[in-house]
């Protein structure tokens, strides 16, 4: 993942209040992405 999109994706974790900063300062790449998906990414199952 790219530096800014990482950015991107813990700027909205922060903004959604789920995680602190030293929690995400920890995190991979693939941890920040399944969090980002689980809190921010629609499924076609939440229109049903």
């Amino acid at each position: 993942m790219s530096q800014l999109a990482r950015e991107s994706k813990v700027k909205n974790l922060l903004e959604k209040q789920k995680f602190n900063q030293k929690e995400i300062s920890q995190m991979t790449d693939s941890q920040i992405e399944y969090y980002h998906w689980l809190y921010f990414e629609d499924s076609v199952y939440d229109y049903m």
